[in-house]
């Protein structure tokens, strides 16, 4: 069936409503910015009931001690909310805020050694992570830093507000590739040894591949295993948390009280996976999506207020051996 055609005045209202809020809070000095985020979230929390619902449905899944705890379970809810607003607003002055010289006060790169060489050399690579912390914020720091990297990532249906989105992941030299239309462009990537990043932690689908995902069986794409064995590219499994600046006190030095203390995130490598040491293995691409899936869950559990549990990850599940079809 043809795509239902869209509204082109509310896709364009819709796009002035996000730039002024842009334009707004750039404007604005941080305290105000943040108190924005504390407004939004507040909001979120209030009203979007039917997502707040889903949220504390995967927050017990994943963590069992609190189906009797739901003042705790609650607590962590609303937390995702704060931390997910504060992110949309710290996106909005990172152009303003973040460049060569100012980049190390806000980020941290504790296990850069792990990253680099694969980052350096012509050998394809692939860096895997999730809904967690800021991911947007490394591939713009990558840029910064003189790396030309790619991104897969879906189009956003508004025209207007997708022009915009790919003005501010491309700035500083990243790439975005439409993950359903560019296939070509991904393979030309991957073949020539280019650096992609994705995102790997959305349901599948019936079809997808099973694998554990904090105790219960989640639908996870094939592609990414598939890609790093065709492709023979290694997979870096990182995440990009929030961190207190306490935890890294070589940082240059910065004055506690600075409105922009709370941009701090660190670069986290989970897992590094070379999918030449799944070569004989007949279920490699199983396999290496468990790891990976694995190395993910463990970073979301260090700061599981940081993940975005808004999305049914756990949507679809495996037939119960044995059933037939009607």
């Amino acid at each position: 069936m043809a795509r239902k055609q869209r509204n082109r005045a509310a896709d364009y209202a819709v796009y002035l409503v996000v730039r002024l809020l842009v334009a707004a809070v750039q404007t604005m000095p941080p305290r105000w910015a943040y108190a924005v985020a504390d407004a939004l979230a507040w909001l979120l929390y209030t009203l979007v009931k039917s997502r707040r619902r889903i949220a504390l449905e995967n927050v017990r899944a994943a963590f069992p001690e609190l189906v009797n705890d739901p003042v705790k379970a609650d607590r962590l809810v609303r937390a995702m909310f704060g931390h997910f607003a504060q992110s949309v607003v710290e996106l909005m002055l990172i152009p303003r805020k973040l460049h060569v010289g100012t980049w190390r006060k806000h980020l941290a790169l504790p296990e850069g050694n792990l990253t680099l060489p694969h980052l350096l050399t012509g050998r394809a690579a692939l860096i895997v992570t999730a809904h967690f912390g800021n991911w947007e914020i490394a591939g713009f720091h990558l840029g910064l830093c003189g790396f030309r990297t790619h991104a897969i990532a879906r189009a956003l249906d508004n025209p207007h507000l997708q022009r915009f989105a790919l003005h501010f992941r491309q700035r500083t030299g990243q790439t975005i590739i439409d993950k359903n239309d560019d296939f070509e462009f991904l393979t030309e990537v991957l073949k020539g040894g280019g650096k992609v990043a994705t995102l790997a932690d959305q349901d599948a689908g019936p079809r997808g591949v099973f694998v554990d995902f904090f105790g219960r069986p989640a639908s996870t794409h094939k592609a990414v295993a598939l890609m790093a064995m065709q492709f023979d590219a290694v997979m870096v499994v990182i995440g990009v948390p929030r961190v207190p600046r306490t935890a890294y006190p070589q940082r240059p030095d910065f004055d506690p009280t600075d409105p922009l203390a709370p941009l701090f995130y660190a670069v986290r490598v989970a897992d590094v996976i070379d999918p030449r040491e799944y070569a004989s293995d007949p279920n490699a691409v199983k396999h290496m999506t468990q790891r990976y899936s694995a190395a993910l869950e463990a970073l979301i559990r260090e700061y599981p207020e940081q993940y975005f549990w808004l999305h049914r990850r756990w949507k679809h599940q495996p037939k119960a051996k044995g059933a037939k079809a009607a």
